[in-house]
């Protein structure tokens, strides 16, 4: 196995990018390595563990929580994890197949402590918040802790604010970058392996760009130029994000700027983007990614520049300097607290949790988190769209710049986005999807498949299918279609494709992790755009 594994580590370094996670295969081998070590391999095998499995309900994440709940367990044992450490690497797992080991460990007399000090920064809970709750009720101190820590948000405030100042690098591409430059449509078959995806990004020759080879690899190159003067980096374009709604091309763009996720291989979070106008789906898209999306004007920055970035102050100046290049205002005060806490999906669960654990304790709402701005009410009726909006959040209707979460009955994932919705779906330990109607379709794929299509139709039916969903089969037709002869008039969905629109009902197209977001939780993050109320008489 291992020299399987070193194998594919110097393929993949030939191509300039990280070996890929580990399977459920490798995951299975590597746990007998790991019973009996070869010598010399200990530090190795203990990294590959540790750090290069999938979180989530990915089945290597399945493989490796059996075995380190067998090790907490004493069924088995590794001279190079003790129980401790087993407990410590469950902890590392987010969420899906490690919960019911460490709830159960909380009535483990040895391993309570530090089982409650995992759970308390772990979100992903779902239903299993109330096995912790009926412990906690039931007098098991350890479960009262991790309560009153959710409660209390440590899982928030542990994590830090942002600074007041930033110092960046810019990385300029002047002109209009569309999504299909970061995520081009004929590398689609890459998406889900992203470093290998992002070394299409920005492929083609253009204005200020200089691709390593035109039409197969983007600007290597430049980018390391740009990272080498030791900052963080800013994407920066005069438009950035138009086109079909890819969060692979966010993806893309994390890759090369964003922080490493600990414990997650092959994917980062966080980074700057600051753009004269941000396409609306994309600025979400990094939102939900951690990211620190801006519009400002960026005609004075140029490629290579570091600057200082105010935040709070809104203004943005020459490195070292109080001359100020540009200010800026925020699109809203809660992407403050987005950034800190990792992205807006986390920060939405985890707002969750802690007013879930609050309302356990009897507790008022807590004041940790921003509370978004909203819209006076006019005492106007309301449009369509937002009667519609209205219902499913339980409203009369909501007014445009509302933040609101509805209920969404309806989500569409098409087939080049479909892998990276799957593996979303795996980070955010879906088992089961919320929404009624889920539907997967191979309408891009269906006519010249490659062999990567092949495998993708081939297994992601039955992901789909078991959490409750529903899969077409190649050949079937189109995703839109097919959501449009199944719709009920006052639907409200998304779908990830930019021209996901609903004929009956409305619908607000998303990226692949807000898509998968929506399907697992039944509700989606929105801040209500304006509609136009149009009357018929006579």
């Amino acid at each position: 196995m291992l020299e399987a594994y070193r194998q594919h580590v110097e393929e993949r370094a030939a191509e300039g990018v990280p070996a890929k996670p580990l399977n459920a295969e490798q995951v299975a081998a590597l746990i007998e390595l790991l019973k009996t070590p070869p010598a010399g391999e200990e530090e190795f095998i203990l990294d590959l563990i540790t750090n290069r499995v999938p979180p989530g309900v990915d089945e290597a994440a399945y493989v490796k929580a059996g075995f380190l709940t067998a090790i907490a367990k004493c069924e088995a044992s590794s001279p190079l994890i003790d129980k401790i450490h087993a407990v410590k690497l469950l902890g590392t797992m987010q969420g899906g197949y490690n919960i019911v080991s460490m709830v159960e460990l909380l009535d483990n007399e040895e391993l309570a402590r530090e089982a409650g000090e995992q759970l308390k920064h772990t979100l992903l809970m779902f239903d299993a918040f109330h096995d912790v709750e009926e412990r906690a009720k039931n007098g098991n101190s350890v479960a009262k802790d991790v309560i009153q820590s959710w409660a209390e948000a440590e899982w928030f405030l542990s994590k830090p604010a942002l600074e007041e100042k930033i110092t960046l690098t810019v990385f300029k591409v002047p002109g209009e970058t569309n999504t299909d430059d970061l995520s081009p449509a004929p590398d689609a078959w890459s998406r889900p392996d992203i470093p290998l995806h992002a070394n299409a990004m920005l492929k083609n020759e253009r204005d200020g760009i200089v691709p390593e080879v035109p039409g197969s690899m983007g600007p290597l190159k430049q980018i390391e130029e740009v990272k080498a003067k030791g900052f963080p980096v800013a994407y920066v374009g005069d438009v950035v994000g138009t086109g079909s709604s890819r969060k692979s091309a966010t993806n893309s763009v994390l890759w090369f700027f964003g922080d490493d996720i600990p414990y997650v291989p092959n994917k980062r979070a966080g980074g700057f983007c600051f753009g004269s106008k941000i396409a609306p789906i994309f600025f979400n898209t990094m939102e939900d990614s951690g990211a620190l999306p801006v519009e400002l004007d960026v005609t004075k920055l140029a490629m290579g520049d570091v600057i200082d970035v105010y935040p709070y102050a809104g203004k943005v100046c020459k490195h070292g300097t109080d001359e100020v290049i540009t200010t800026f205002e925020l699109k809203t005060q809660l992407i403050l607290d987005e950034v800190r806490a990792g992205g807006r999906i986390p920060l939405i669960i985890g707002r969750g949790l802690t007013g879930k654990a609050r309302e356990s304790l009897g507790l008022e709402a807590s004041d940790v988190f921003r509370l978004p701005d909203q819209p006076k009410d006019t005492g106007k009726g309301f449009t369509l769209a937002q009667k519609m909006v209205g219902k499913a959040c339980g409203l009369e209707g909501v007014r445009p710049g509302m933040y609101c979460e509805p209920k969404m009955s309806t989500v569409g994932s098409q087939d080049t986005t479909g892998p990276m919705t799957r593996d979303e779906l795996k980070d955010l330990a879906c088992l089961g999807f919320q929404a009624d109607l889920v539907m997967q379709s191979f309408c891009h794929t269906a006519a010249y498949p490659k062999p990567v299509d092949v495998d993708t139709h081939h297994t992601l039916p039955d992901f789909i299918m078991n959490r409750g969903g529903v899969s077409l089969r190649p050949g079937d037709g189109i995703i839109h279609s097919w959501l449009n002869r199944m719709l009920l008039p006052d639907t409200v969905g998304t779908g990830g494709d930019s021209h996901t629109r609903f004929p009956l009902g409305i619908s607000f197209p998303a990226g692949s992790g807000l898509v998968a977001f929506a399907a697992a939780t039944g509700v989606m993050p929105l801040d209500m755009p304006e509609s136009v109320l149009v009357r018929f008489k006579g």
